[in-house]
């Protein structure tokens, strides 16, 4: 799993994750005992591999909070009333409220595989790692095509990311923005793993638990 995981070589970045973590620890605890309150929620052994929950403390030394500049949890994973009429859906994913604008960090190094700018998800942007592909939606800019390529064009906050472009962890790879069915501004953070969807609320616990566990 070594080969699915590389380890973050920026000392720097690594604090400003750590800080990041601390920070949204608390909050993503709540949001998680609020989901057990108010609607059937599945453990993590179901939803995530076991070698996940079973690695070594240095498993999750290497991830990176995927937003600058976090203001809260706004909407979990699993089924929730739906923002827009009535009715509940299932939102597979989890939404990190930020201010307009603030940077989106790449969690974890890996390949563009795709970008879309023409779905409820907005503007958004999938990247593979190994067996992860991480997801990211409702940023700024939009898609555009050349003879080079496709690629993901947020000109004001000096964004050009290309399908196919390999990008390190913690790298800028958007902005948060307004695209899609949204009503305020948030990452939509979605993960998968073995091209099944997972909570990305147990991820981030586990990164934090191992993460603030080594200070």
């Amino acid at each position: 799993m070594s080969g699915v995981f590389p380890r973050q070589r920026h000392k720097k970045h690594k604090t400003t994750v750590k800080r990041f973590l601390l920070f949204a620890g608390l909050s993503l605890i709540s949001l998680i005992l609020w989901g057990v309150i108010t609607q059937h929620r599945v453990t993590a052994s179901e939803v995530m591999p076991t070698q996940i929950t079973t690695n070594t403390n240095t498993y999750w030394q290497g991830g990176s909070f995927p937003v600058e500049n976090f203001q809260a949890y706004t909407s979990p994973y699993g089924y929730r009333r739906s923002p827009r009429g009535s009715g509940t859906e299932f939102h597979r994913g989890l939404d990190i409220a930020a201010p307009e604008g603030s940077y989106i960090r790449n969690w974890w190094a890996g390949q563009v595989v795709s970008l879309s700018d023409n779905t409820a998800c907005g503007t958004s942007i999938t990247i593979q790692s190994g067996e992860w592909k991480h997801i990211y939606c409702h940023l700024k800019g939009h898609v555009e095509t050349d003879n080079q390529g496709m690629y993901l064009s947020d000109r004001s906050g000096g964004i050009q990311i290309w399908k196919g472009q390999q990008i390190p962890t913690g790298t800028r790879i958007g902005r948060v923005g307004m695209t899609g069915r949204t009503t305020g501004p948030h990452l939509h953070w979605g993960l998968k793993y073995a091209d099944k969807y997972i909570d990305p609320a147990l991820v981030l616990r586990e990164m934090y638990r191992r993460q603030t566990a080594s200070n």
